[in-house]
């Protein structure tokens, strides 16, 4: 079972290397049932200008149009990073069976880092393995960080010369 679970999670990073190739945060998303992906998501939050483009809900909106439904109970969720309110607020809804996530999330995790949205009340509470392939996907959100950082220096960095340069 867990090379099964292994397998997706390669996916979901492999979805997250294309978002930090297209200069997203690098997280990953997709949506297992009976051993398929039916659904597949990246945050793509910056290049679509809006807040709901997150990889989990990109991946649990694809997986219920190919299910033919909302009720996502026979399926499994693979992220690359601890889901926030919005996507917790979706797992639960779409009544995902389990999720596994990589990394976890200090800034905004909503199972169990920052908060557990899981352990209140709600009328579905999905199983949650946590720190699949965590490394790897920390690893991968560590890196942009530090590229992104070395970048926005090296833009200040250049302007001031510029700047410089024109007398300002």
């Amino acid at each position: 079972m867990q090379g099964e679970q292994e397998k997706f999670m390669k996916a979901a990073l492999r979805l997250a290397q294309k978002a930090a190739d297209e200069g997203e945060v690098p997280v990953g998303c997709v949506v297992v049932c009976d051993g398929q992906i039916v659904g597949r998501g990246r945050n793509r939050r910056e290049t679509k200008k809006n807040a709901l483009h997150h990889a989990e809900i990109e991946a649990i909106g694809k997986a219920c149009k190919k299910l033919g439904g909302w009720r996502l109970h026979r399926c499994d969720l693979y992220v690359t990073l601890e889901p926030c309110p919005m996507c917790t607020g979706a797992i639960i809804n779409a009544r995902i069976r389990t999720l596994y996530y990589g990394a976890p999330d200090p800034k905004a995790g909503s199972c169990g880092t920052l908060v557990d949205l899981f352990s209140v009340g709600y009328n579905h509470k999905p199983e949650v393995v946590r720190g699949l392939m965590g490394e790897e996907c920390a690893e991968l959100l560590r890196r942009f960080f530090r590229d992104l950082r070395t970048r926005k220096k090296r833009e200040r960095e250049a302007w001031k010369e510029n700047g410089n340069a024109q007398g300002c």
